[in-house]
C-alpha cells in the first residue's frame, strides 16, 4: 500500500487562485505535472503528498467517497452531500476565503414576506387557491429540503436549477430561490431580497479530511507535517510578539495579560494583534520598556489541535 497522501485542491477559478495564494503564504507551492492542463501536481515544502486537481464539487464528492485524504473546498458543497457528511468528512480548518452565504430569497414585490413563516403562509395560500405548490429554484436540493423542513414549510416543490438561479422568478420558472451569494448584489439586480431568517449557511473554504479513506502511518505523518505548517502560519498571522527588558514582577503582569489571550514566550509574550497597542501601553504604564513589537512568520506550538482531531477521527 502506498504511503503517499492525496490532497485535492481546486483546478480552476477564483478558489484555485485563493488556494495557491494561501499555500504560497505558508511557504508552500504547487508545481503542476503535465503542464497547465494537467490534473496532478506536486506540493513543494512537504514530503509524501501528491496533489490532485479537481473541481470544487468533485473534491467534496472525493472526500466523502474516500478517494482523497485531504481536500480544500467550500462548506456549502460539502453540506450538499447530505446529512451523513459529518460521519464521512472532518472539517479541519476554516481558511477565511471563498466566503458565501446560502440564502432564501423572494421577490422584492412581496412586501409582506420577510421571514420563513411569511413564506410558509404564501406557499399554503398558493396551494389552496391554485392547487399548485410554490416553486423554489435551486442547485442546493439537500440543504433546501432540510432547512424548509426545520421551518415547517412543506407546500412547495423544487425547480432544480441548471443555470442562473437568481433569474428564475423573473423568467416565470419559480416563485423564489435558494442560492449562494457573497454580497447580495446579483440577487438585488434580479429584484430579489433575502429573508431575515433565510440564511441557511455561512460558508467558506475549508481544509477537510476524509474519515472513510484508508490512512497509513506514513500518510498520517505527512498530514501532520502539513497541518503544523498551516497552523503555525495561521497563529503567526493572528499574533505579535512583545519583548521588553525583564524585571521583577513580570510574572504578575503576564498572568494579567494571559486573561486577555496572550501566551508566554521565553523572551516576552505572544499577543493577539487586536490587543497589541492595549497590552504594550499597559506594560509601559507599569514601568516596562521599551516594548518592541515583532511579527513572527510562523508560530509552532507543542500541540497541534488539527492533528489531534485527525488522529482521533481518521486514524
Amino acid at each position: 500500500m502506498s504511503d503517499v497522501l492525496i490532497l485535492a485542491v481546486p483546478s480552476k477559478g477564483r478558489l484555485k487562485d485563493q488556494v495557491e495564494a494561501w499555500l504560497q503564504d505558508c511557504n508552500l507551492s504547487l508545481a503542476a505535472s503535465g503542464g497547465d492542463r494537467g490534473y496532478s501536481a506536486e506540493l513543494k515544502g512537504v514530503a509524501g503528498i501528491s496533489v490532485r486537481l479537481l473541481s470544487a464539487g468533485d473534491i467534496a464528492e472525493a472526500l466523502q467517497a474516500g478517494e482523497v485524504h485531504l481536500g480544500v473546498t467550500g462548506e456549502d458543497l460539502l453540506r450538499e452531500r447530505g446529512p451523513n457528511i459529518d460521519r464521512d468528512v472532518l472539517l479541519l480548518q476554516p481558511l477565511g476565503f471563498g466566503r458565501a452565504d446560502l440564502v432564501v430569497a423572494t421577490p422584492k414585490s412581496w412586501l409582506d414576506v420577510d421571514t420563513m413563516a411569511d413564506l410558509e403562509d404564501v406557499a399554503h395560500d398558493m396551494l389552496a387557491r391554485t392547487g399548485r405548490r410554490m416553486r423554489v429554484a435551486t442547485k442546493y436540493l439537500a440543504q433546501t429540503r432540510t432547512f424548509f423542513a426545520r421551518h415547517g414549510l412543506s407546500d412547495y416543490r423544487i425547480a432544480e436549477s441548471a443555470g442562473a438561479t437568481e433569474g428564475a422568478p423573473a423568467a416565470g420558472a419559480a416563485e423564489c430561490v435558494v442560492d449562494i451569494t457573497t454580497t447580495g448584489a446579483t440577487l438585488k439586480a434580479n429584484g430579489l431580497k433575502i429573508l431575515k431568517d433565510g440564511v441557511i449557511l455561512k460558508s467558506q473554504a475549508h481544509l477537510a479530511a476524509s474519515r472513510v479513506a484508508t490512512w497509513t502511518a506514513g500518510q498520517m505523518t505527512s498530514a501532520e507535517s502539513l497541518l503544523r505548517i498551516l497552523e503555525a502560519r495561521a497563529a503567526a498571522r493572528a499574533g505579535a510578539t512583545l519583548i521588553w527588558p525583564s524585571q521583577l514582577g513580570d510574572d504578575d503582569l503576564m498572568r494579567q495579560f494571559e486573561a486577555l489571550g496572550a501566551s508566554r514566550r521565553p523572551n516576552g509574550l505572544l499577543v493577539p494583534r487586536s490587543r497589541v497597542a492595549e497590552i504594550s501601553m499597559a506594560l509601559t504604564a507599569a514601568g516596562r520598556g521599551p516594548v518592541t513589537v515583532s511579527r513572527p512568520d510562523f508560530v509552532f506550538e507543542s500541540q497541534s489541535p488539527a492533528t489531534e482531531a485527525l488522529r482521533a477521527y481518521c486514524g
